[in-house]
């Protein structure tokens, strides 16, 4: 098995693209339906979460354990490919022509971006509380994080913002900390940290139109 792309010199004329890719996400079922090249009886399906790299022509090629072959009969019999979802997130599909050549398996590489699509399953939800600790007759308190999550979240994704005098509107309002750990699904107690008796800690993405996408960040 081995991916062409259509520049390349040994590419077949006229080069088998996959157009009109379509999806629709019913419940825990997306169904993606497109137009098949002329004479092109199979297909394979990569299935990824967005901003992971994907299958993107430009990136590395995916792993043969990841794609799904998918034959003509298939598609017409079942009215389209239905993939049974149980992430959440937005996740990208990607569908390459397949043809046979001198017994080695060809996938098509189209660079137009046409046989790739993104479906939004839904958010996960991110709950969170501060809870802080005044010392009786210190200049500091003490700030408790935890962060309730529905799925695994990368450490990079929150951050946490400290402001002097009040809490901080937005994640360029105050002091940015990043985490050290990822967050397990299920409840995260994080170690007690502490700061001055003025300050206000509140977490935030780290990007938010790009995690927003993917995440709802909710404070208890």
């Amino acid at each position: 098995m081995r991916f062409i792309d259509q520049d390349e010199p040994s590419a077949p004329v006229p080069f088998p693209v996959i157009g009109e890719l379509t999806h629709r996400v019913d419940d825990d079922r997306c169904t993606l339906r497109w137009r098949w090249p002329e004479g092109i009886q199979a297909v394979y399906i990569h299935k990824s979460p967005a901003g992971s790299g994907g299958a993107d022509y430009q990136a590395s090629v995916p792993p043969a354990g990841e794609l799904r072959l998918y034959t003509r009969d298939e598609y017409k019999a079942n009215n389209g490919y239905h993939d049974r979802i149980q992430e959440i997130g937005q996740l990208v599909y990607t569908v390459y022509a397949s043809w046979s050549e001198q017994g080695d398996t060809l996938l098509a590489r189209q660079h137009d971006g046409a046989n790739r699509t993104v479906a939004s399953t839904g958010k996960a939800k991110i709950y969170y509380s501060v809870r802080e600790k005044n010392g009786l007759f210190s200049k500091y308190k003490t700030v408790q994080i935890t962060v309730t999550a529905e799925v695994p979240v990368a450490k990079d994704v929150l951050c946490y913002v400290k402001k002097q005098g009040g809490y901080p509107a937005d994640r360029e309002d105050g002091t940015v900390y990043p985490f050290v750990t990822p967050f397990a699904a299920g409840r995260n107690v994080l170690p007690v940290i502490e700061v001055g008796k003025q300050d206000h800690v509140r977490l935030f993405f780290t990007d938010g139109p790009k995690y927003g996408h993917t995440y709802v960040l909710i404070p208890e």
